[in-house]
């Protein structure tokens, strides 16, 4: 549980720098990626601890994140 959480916060730390730096549609799309694994885990410790506001929360960032894929990296491909 305690490697799940630091997987989590670590990978969410990292993700939140890529997305910061502003250095393209590119980088900032697999600081999404990141993001997403991020709440995988989040979500997967939530579970495990019964912590359901924890869960919840990240479900919803889950979402957020597709969005930030699909928007930053899947719609590149067409262009």
């Amino acid at each position: 549980m305690t490697t799940l959480k630091w997987a989590a916060a670590l990978s969410g730390i990292l993700a939140a720098f890529m997305v910061s730096l502003d250095f393209g549609r590119r980088v900032t799309g697999w600081g999404f990626v990141i993001f997403t694994g991020s709440s995988i885990c989040w979500i997967s410790g939530a579970i495990l601890s019964q912590d359901w506001a924890l869960g919840t929360q990240n479900v919803v960032l889950f979402g957020i994140n597709l969005l930030g894929i699909y928007r930053y990296l899947w719609r590149m491909v067409g262009d």
